[in-house]
């Protein structure tokens, strides 16, 4: 987003590796979410998901939520915070339908302040996923806000944005192994 620098933007291969790993955990189409991983604790609108996934040294853990467009429920999205295989960083990825406009990216404003944009790195079966390394700013900005509105773009000329709710991310984040 914005206040990532643009090398952390693209995540290593090692990362990727990883981020595949536990999209089978923590991602999964809009519909049925995450069905496989368990579901450790609620908090408000954020849930923490863990599961051990074949060939993982234990278990991991993603904070997950999703939403629907309430006007367009071919419109949803999935997004998921979960370590990095180094462990030493949180990585947000975001998962949208396909037919998304991949070139303009996926914005996202928390509250009425405009964080920056993320690129698409790969589409799945279960859509297109962005994804980003969190700095302390915008992990700060996730705490303290209300809102995030993940917008992405169909046509170049249009956007269409999701909000999701932040209320409970703080102690869900905290949970997070």
């Amino acid at each position: 987003m914005a206040s990532v620098s643009p090398g952390a933007l693209f995540l290593t291969i090692k990362s990727l590796v990883a981020v595949v790993a536990i999209a089978s955990v923590a991602v999964g189409p809009p519909s049925h979410a995450n069905a496989q991983a368990a579901v450790k604790s609620v908090h408000n609108d954020w849930q923490v998901r863990c599961d051990t996934p074949p060939g993982a040294q234990g278990e991991q853990c993603a904070l997950v939520q999703s939403v629907t467009a309430e006007n367009r429920p071919d419109v949803s999205l999935t997004v998921t915070v979960s370590k990095t295989a180094d462990q030493k960083s949180r990585l947000l990825r975001v998962v949208v339908p396909m037919g998304v406009l991949l070139p303009a990216g996926l914005r996202l404003k928390i509250d009425q302040t405009d964080v920056g944009k993320a690129g698409f790195v790969r589409c799945l079966r279960s859509g297109c996923v962005a994804e980003v390394v969190m700095d302390d700013n915008l992990i700060n900005r996730l705490r303290t806000g209300e809102t995030a509105t993940f917008i992405m773009f169909q046509i170049p000329d249009e956007g269409i944005g999701l909000p999701i709710s932040l209320k409970g991310f703080a102690e869900a984040y905290d949970e997070l192994p």
